[in-house]
């Protein structure tokens, strides 16, 4: 895959904040109509799906929207039916819930890696049609979203993490060997997107070579995908301040101020002790 040119910055930027606002205005419609939507994020390691979460919900009310990031599942979870924890995170009426990954584990890094076995690999892919009809015939919206990236990219991207403080923690183990396993986890891809593209439920690939491409792109298809119309707010008014009672505040010496560490700044940077 050749790499694309980057999307240019000023214009993504401006782009990025007129479609946040159309998503802000999805969200109310979510929230007035009661809908519940459900929008899938997978996709390689270090693909951008964490990215464009990010962007997905920056502006958006945490008490409509939500972002599952399930852990690892417990030994208990380990004995249940596969879908039943994630059941627990699906929306309520006028909800949106964003999947960081998703049951779609199971077609991919469990399957590759060996953490389930053929039989529970193969019925997952039985079961997993049907648990996504029961969704949207129950009125669920799935959207779901692969997002797509070079191997040269990937290992790229990894670097970059490797040598960044603020990003290593992004890195494991588990997504190192990814590396090893590039031929694995494509045939896995290859082999979910056969079961599970339904016409019900299908999938949208998202290539994101260039970050600002595929946030874009994902968005927009996000948008377009719903059929929502703009709901009317009442409007407004802010109320004049009344005259106050009287109440006599404590003096401010009292309070346990943080340390001004911003006017340290100002300062200049300060000096070692020699």
């Amino acid at each position: 895959m050749a790499k694309p040119k980057r999307f240019p910055r000023a214009l993504y930027e401006a782009e990025l904040v007129r479609l946040q606002g159309r998503l802000v205005e999805l969200q109310e419609w979510v929230k007035a109509t009661g809908a519940r939507l459900v929008v899938v994020f997978e996709g390689r390691d270090a693909a951008g799906k964490g990215g464009t979460i990010k962007r997905v919900a920056e502006h958006l009310n945490p008490r409509v929207c939500r972002i599952a990031a399930l852990p690892a599942p417990t030994e208990r979870e380990r004995t249940q039916w596969y879908f039943q924890r994630y059941v627990d995170h699906l929306p309520a009426a006028g909800e949106i819930v964003l999947f960081d990954r998703s049951w779609y584990n199971r077609a991919g890094v469990e399957r590759v890696m060996g953490f389930c076995t053929a039989d529970e690999y193969r019925r997952f892919l039985r079961q997993c049609p049907v648990f996504e009809r029961l969704l949207v015939e129950d009125g669920v919206l799935l959207r779901k979203y692969w997002f797509s990236v070079s191997d040269v990219e990937q290992e790229r991207r990894f670097r970059e993490r490797l040598d960044n403080p603020l990003k290593r923690w992004k890195l494991s183990p588990m997504d190192l060997e990814s590396i090893t396993r590039w031929d694995d986890y494509s045939r896995a891809k290859d082999d979910m997107l056969v079961h599970t593209d339904m016409d019900f439920a299908p999938w949208t690939v998202v290539e994101a070579e260039d970050k600002r491409r595929g946030r874009l792109n994902m968005i927009a298809h996000l948008l377009g995908s719903v059929d929502w119309t703009p709901v009317q707010r009442p409007p407004l008014v802010l109320p004049a301040r009344p005259a106050g009672g009287g109440h006599v505040r404590p003096p401010r010496e009292a309070d346990r101020l943080a340390p001004d560490h911003a006017r340290t700044l100002l300062d200049g940077p300060p000096r070692e002790a020699s």
